[in-house]
């Protein structure tokens, strides 16, 4: 009987042990090493990679698969074909990729493939390389993966790719087979068409061997500087032991991806921050934009320094910034941005695409299933650090957003957040949504939680989750402790349905010596309200009405001089709001007065311009 008891009780910890990996708290690791040589004759790479592999999910896995992006760059591929038929083709792609000659597509060969030794089974379609195990993977275990291959680098169309419009020889971003991400959901294994990534936490060794003209920037520490140059040591003290070709040894630990860039113009500058942090910038060597790149480098540290103390320290001794020449494009400890333009559009896409380091690189959510939790969470602290660099002191910074947001909603195929990356109607939907109603969300949520709850609630969820790859649902739980209230009918509403809000002040009524407010919910999506009333005398008094759903109420500060009335329920269309002054006293009154409501009509958010006709209502009132 003892036996049977104990076996039970160990299966039973068993299964609570997988439940709880399957919830998950567990993350795949891989060790890469890597040793490539490119020919910049013929923009061809022959390379080899050793990769170990950690098993830490509970399932036995009988395959794997890897990306292989530069297949995407070819005549006929599902990126080329997506390309040509989305309803607004991205300009920069278009019908350029079926135009490639043989010696202009990108791809990715395997020549070799063995795992532990002994050959494998395995297939390419498009993008993706299927690998068949010889010995299953169990969990808890490693095994070791040896692969020769061959690449070439296809002429520049999106991102990755050689000799730009900018005239940078080589972006050398997705550009070796990738291990695909395994986790509680299964396989990452989506196709790439253009839109976004998702990796394993790797520690990342490798060499490029290319030749001695070119400087390369880009993710990890650089090992052999002595041996290299090229602006990473003064050159009195570089020892070259090849002058036509050199190796570059960069080390990049727990990052789930490689990228750099090489150019034999390039500019190299490191700046080093008050707290240690090194600072590369390499831009090609041109009179008329080395201005702009000199005075980026004192904007990028104090961009790192606040967004250090408002949302999480930066982990890595290095970043880079590189002029790659197309767009902008985050990269773990690296960004490749374009290097022409305004001095403030330098800046912005600097601040940008150095923010990703935070949601893309530590956080690293799947980008594919819920993109704002990137690109919404990164525009949102890039509207608060331009705001701060640049002492605009705006009562909302993410103003922009909400306008943008506003325009989509006309759009004839707008689709909620939730829709998945890849398989939006229109270029410009999917770009609004993941930007702007992603960096909206944000800034809605600060006015719902309360300024100073708002940020340490995101410094708690940046610390609780970076390397862990988190969802809507673990973010969703970090801000309902914090604020101590629920935050279910906001996060369902805003991220899974194309609900609007719009509030109105109905009527304003003379009652004895009160005031009578009815205040009208016109839209689909409740919110909590804030109406500010302005005495002829010009004192202001701050009503504050909490959603019945929230179980909570915002967190003010001692100056907001804030109201707190009665909830109101959702359910009821109108909301009559008793203050204790003449109507004759009151100079105005006003919905939203900060302006972080995405109120789709705020021509009747004010009164005494405001109009409306009597409903049935909930009769609020001061707690």
């Amino acid at each position: 009987m003892a036996k049977k008891q104990l076996s039970i009780v160990s299966v039973f910890v068993v299964l609570i042990s997988s439940a709880f990996a399957q919830n998950g708290y567990w993350q795949q690791r891989a060790e890469y090493k890597m040793e490539v040589e490119l020919n910049t004759d013929n923009h061809q790479m022959n390379g080899t990679q050793e990769l170990k592999y950690y098993n830490n999910s509970p399932d036995t896995l009988k395959k794997v698969y890897y990306h292989l992006y530069f297949n995407a760059f070819q005549p006929g591929s599902m990126m080329d074909a997506r390309s040509r038929t989305i309803q607004d083709p991205d300009p920069r792609v278009e019908a350029r990729i079926v135009s490639l000659k043989t010696n202009e597509i990108g791809y990715q060969r395997i020549n070799e493939l063995e795992q532990d030794g002994n050959a494998v089974k395995w297939s390419i379609n498009q993008t993706l390389l299927t690998v068949e195990l010889a010995t299953p993977l169990l969990p808890g275990k490693f095994t070791n993966f040896s692969m020769d291959f061959e690449s070439q680098v296809p002429v520049q169309i999106r991102r990755s790719g050689r000799n730009n419009a900018e005239g940078i020889a080589y972006s050398m971003t997705q550009w070796y087979p990738k291990l695909a991400e395994y986790d509680k959901d299964g396989w990452m294994t989506d196709p790439y068409i253009g839109r976004e990534f998702h990796g394993v936490w790797s520690d990342f060794d490798v060499k490029i061997t290319i030749d001695s003209s070119f400087t390369i920037g880009g993710s990890g520490y650089l090992q052999n500087p002595e041996q290299i140059g090229h602006g990473y040591i003064e050159e009195s003290k570089v020892k070259r032991l090849d002058s036509k070709k050199l190796t570059w040894h960069f080390i990049a630990p727990k990052v789930h991806d490689f990228a750099w860039a090489a150019d034999p113009d390039y500019v190299h500058d490191i700046r080093t921050t008050a707290w240690g942090l090194e600072l590369h910038f390499l831009y090609k060597n041109d009179s008329s934009i080395a201005n702009n790149w000199q005075k980026l480098q004192g904007y990028t540290e104090a961009n790192f320094s606040i967004v250090n103390d408002v949302f999480g320290e930066y982990p890595y001794k290095q970043y880079s910034v590189i002029q790659g020449g197309d767009g902008g494009m985050e990269y773990p400890m690296a960004t490749l941005i374009s290097g022409t333009g305004s001095f403030g559009g330098l800046v912005s896409v600097t601040v940008h695409e150095s923010i990703h380091s935070w949601y893309y690189g530590l956080l690293a959510t799947n980008e594919n299933k819920y993109p704002w939790m990137d690109e919404g969470f990164t525009q949102f602290a890039q509207y608060y650090v331009l705001d701060s660099l640049f002492n605009r002191n705006l009562e909302n910074p993410a103003i922009q957003a909400y306008k943008n947001y506003y325009r989509i909603l006309k759009h004839p195929d707008y689709e909620p957040m939730t829709s998945h990356a890849d398989f939006f109607h229109s270029n410009r939907v999917y770009g609004t949504n993941a930007y702007y109603k992603g960096a909206t969300f944000l800034s809605q949520l600060l006015y719902i939680m309360g300024e100073d709850l708002f940020y340490e609630a995101m410094r708690t969820y940046y610390y609780t989750w970076r390397f862990k790859h988190p969802t809507p649902d673990d973010f969703k739980r970090v801000m309902e402790k914090a604020a101590d209230m629920d935050l279910d009918w906001y996060f369902t509403n805003w991220i899974a349905t194309s609900k609007t809000i719009d509030y109105s002040i109905s009527e304003v009524t003379e009652s004895k010596k009160n005031t009578e407010v009815v205040i009208e919910r016109i839209g689909q999506m409740p919110m909590p309200v804030e109406l500010l009333v302005t005495l002829n005398d010009g004192s202001t008094e701050l009503y504050y009405i909490p959603l019945f759903n929230m179980r909570g109420s915002k967190s003010f500060n001692e100056n907001d001089n804030a109201t707190e009335c009665s909830t109101w329920p959702w359910t009821h269309p109108n909301y009559k709001l008793t203050i204790p002054q003449k109507k004759s006293k009151i100079k105005s009154i006003e919905l939203d007065p900060s302006m972080r409501v995405a109120d789709i009509d705020k021509s009747n958010n004010k009164y005494p311009s405001a109009n409306g006709s009597k409903k049935i209502y909930f009769e609020g009132s001061v707690k």
